[in-house]
């Protein structure tokens, strides 16, 4: 069964930094696409970021390009999300997910979800 379990969200002033993690289990990375996505109030669940298992290719959003970097550590089975430059507008719960394969960065493409983690950034 796979299970993922993020942490690190949190409180955090504008243009500061927080790192979430996303603890896995029950599945080999090199298999798996893993996905960084967030849900803002009255907002769609958007994909912030995605890191392929097989090849560590990665894939950023726009609104996060320069600014979040995701990497994995595949003897952990963790991923982590590094936000810096913090904005209001990235305030929102972050979910980690993960899928067989590599489709694309969109929430539909993911079918694993953890429990998410709320990340507030005051202005």
């Amino acid at each position: 069964e796979v299970q993922l379990v993020e942490s690190g969200g949190g409180l955090v002033q504008a243009g500061g930094s927080l790192r979430l993690s996303c603890a896995a289990s029950g599945f080999t990375f090199d298999d798996y696409a893993i996905g960084w996505f967030r849900q803002a109030p009255g907002k769609e669940r958007e994909g912030v970021s995605c890191i392929s298992g097989s090849d560590g290719s990665t894939y950023y959003a726009d609104s996060v390009k320069g600014r979040f970097t995701m990497s994995s550590d595949n003897a952990k089975n963790t991923v982590y999300l590094q936000m810096n430059s913090l904005k209001p507008e990235d305030t929102a719960i972050y979910y980690c997910a993960a899928t067989w394969g590599w489709e694309g960065c969109g929430p539909a493409d993911f079918d694993s979800w953890g429990q998410g983690t709320q990340v507030t950034v005051s202005s």
